[in-house]
């Protein structure tokens, strides 16, 4: 069995996630030089070649990448041991890093964020709001100690999921005549950007419809989107707006689908109690959400026929 070190797998990780050597030393404390040591050290003792040569620069090779993902396991459980050590010798708990959506930061659960820092004023609570697939990266690295998403497509081995809640996803065109056409001929479409996990929802119900799916814009942000089809770009489809008045303007045609929410953790992570108590307080206030009564919404039952 290889003797490998920490330090060794942690350099490995920083070359990867790094633009330059030089950034990825810096990152991690060292010389240039003695990264480039350390690696050519972990790379004899792995046996097999980790990097290769693309003109003058020494990139990743393909063998590596069994080896880089054992190392991201090993860094970020070694990163979890260390803060939970850390917390045992200080007497108290540490930060929470808590990653979000901007959904489930601003519309499902800025009550129960500020809820749960009022009940706890000394924690170290730290929200990151990005998408959710920099969240569950940054989950993986052990940068988070949960996120709160989109439910993915799939799941890579380290991350482990529980359902939280489901919003509806409805189309919403430039002007109302334009929702009486048949799904064939909707769109074209202003869309989250390729890769996000609420298009690879929408674009599989479009295609369950017949819809054509040729996309013209793209944002990360719902606001965007909706002014895209006001100046009329495009259609799209998003859940309902926040404020009633959002959307005042715009055609919000039939639900097409439902996206989930998830808690995304590590699954070997070192339990985290304050982490555990938020996750059940988020829980609790999807159940409290269900028991208030629902007021209609503008959007229309879809049936095949369109109408």
């Amino acid at each position: 069995m290889p003797n490998l070190t920490v330090q060794q797998l942690e350099y490995l990780v920083a070359v990867a996630d790094a633009p330059t050597w030089a950034v990825a030393a810096s990152t991690v404390g060292v010389t240039p030089s003695a990264m480039s040591q350390g690696l050519a050290e972990l790379e004899r003792r792995v046996g097999i070649p980790l990097f290769e040569r693309d003109g003058r620069r020494r990139v990743l090779a393909a063998s590596a990448a069994p080896v880089l993902a054992h190392a991201r396991e090993v860094v970020a459980r070694t990163l979890d041991l260390a803060r939970y050590a850390h917390q045992v010798r200080e007497g108290r708990s540490g930060p929470l890093r808590v990653g979000m959506i901007d959904a489930a930061a601003v519309v499902h659960f800025s009550q129960a964020l500020r809820h749960f820092r009022a009940q706890r004023p000394d924690l170290d609570l730290r929200l990151t709001v990005t998408t959710s697939g920099a969240l569950l990266e940054l989950l993986r690295r052990a940068e988070l100690d949960l996120a709160v998403c989109v439910a993915p497509p799939s799941l890579a081995e380290p991350v482990v999921t529980v359902p939280l809640t489901s919003e509806p996803l409805f189309v919403h065109a430039p002007d109302r005549r334009s929702l009486d056409r048949p799904p064939r001929e909707w769109g074209p479409w202003v869309m989250f950007p390729a890769g996000a996990h609420t298009r690879l929802v929408i674009q599989q119900a479009l295609r369950r419809l017949g819809a054509p799916f040729d996309v013209v814009a793209e944002s990360h942000q719902p606001e965007v989107l909706r002014e895209m089809v006001r100046v009329g770009l495009g259609w799209t489809v998003l859940p309902a707006a926040p404020r009633r008045g959002d959307s005042a303007d715009l055609a919000l045609g039939p639900a097409i689908a439902q996206r989930r929410l998830v808690v995304a953790r590590r699954a070997e992570a070192v339990v985290n109690e304050a982490g555990q108590a938020l996750e059940q307080a988020l829980q609790q206030a999807v159940l409290e959400a269900g028991q208030r009564p629902r007021s209609r919404g503008s959007g229309r039952a879809w049936h095949p026929s369109g109408r």
